[in-house]
């Protein structure tokens, strides 16, 4: 594996332009990757909880080699394309900063484009890391990276129930400062809250697609730069499967097949000379 050459991570942050939103979807594997940029996706990020679920485990359950070797593997199949991956590192896999920095460092090595840092911990009794070792943790993985590197500092207050939106903007502003090329607070859906985050931050900020959120133009209208899906399109591809499964245990009949047709010649298209 090699260092990605600073023009795709450059490429990538260009593309988030705010009022014009990199639209940017979650593959699990390298076939929904491979799959996904076929249909014109310029940037691609993995997912924790879509990459667990291949391996049969929950969201939180996959460990740092296993991360790094999947979004390895994504980005090494789009590299002769061009398509700029991050990678969704959770927490880091580490408490401490310096533990987050061997985290960046590998993602640097695996030709990744960026990545992402969480504040949440992954302990439900104390789900996020106080205010200044989430900011140390942040520093320590852009000190590493510099400008080789994308990355994305995520705020998971409101995923945990805090909704604190003021506590929301201190932390991203301090990420900002702490050298984040990127800001997230994943959660936070509303236009009026979204627009305050926007305005009160300035860096770049992304948006996760989730219930209760804007649709894409009035995303654009309040100034956000990037949108993403989260492990939404992983569940919807088990979702399907299970129709399937449930239509053919129960009924015995195929309808399935009827939509399973279109997706088999897109993944044709997307596969060929492979």
């Amino acid at each position: 594996m090699s260092e990605p050459a600073p023009s795709l991570a450059s490429t990538f942050l260009s593309m988030h332009v705010p009022g014009s939103p990199l639209l940017m979807p979650n593959p699990w594997d390298v076939g929904s990757a491979r799959l996904l940029a076929s249909l014109g996706f310029r940037a691609l990020a993995t997912t924790s909880s879509g990459q667990a679920a291949t391996l049969g485990r929950l969201d939180g359950r996959v460990s740092r080699d296993e991360a790094i070797a999947s979004a390895a593997a994504i980005a090494s199949a789009l590299a002769d394309e061009g398509v700029p991956v991050s990678a969704d590192l959770e927490h880091g896999f580490a408490d401490a900063p310096e533990g987050v920095a061997e985290t960046a460092r590998f993602a640097m090595e695996a030709g990744l484009a960026g990545f992402s840092i969480e504040d949440s911990t992954g302990v439900r009794d104390s789900p996020i890391y106080d205010f200044d070792l989430a900011v140390e943790r942040v520093a320590a993985a852009a000190s590493v990276v510099g400008s080789s590197c994308v990355l994305t500092a995520r705020c998971e207050r409101y995923l945990h129930g805090q909704r604190d939106l003021d506590e929301v903007i201190r932390r991203l502003q301090a990420f900002s400062s702490a050298g984040a090329h990127v800001l997230f607070a994943p959660g936070v859906v509303s236009a009026d809250e979204i627009r305050t985050v926007i305005g009160s931050v300035d860096k770049p900020v992304s948006v996760l697609a989730m219930p209760g959120c804007p649709p894409v133009a009035e995303l654009a209208s309040l100034g956000v730069a990037r949108v993403s899906v989260g492990g939404a399109f992983a569940y919807a591809s088990l979702g399907a499967l299970v129709d399937a499964a449930v239509e053919l245990r129960d009924n015995g009949t195929y309808e399935y097949l009827a939509m399973s047709a279109p997706a088999r010649d897109t993944a044709r298209t997307a596969f060929r000379d492979r």
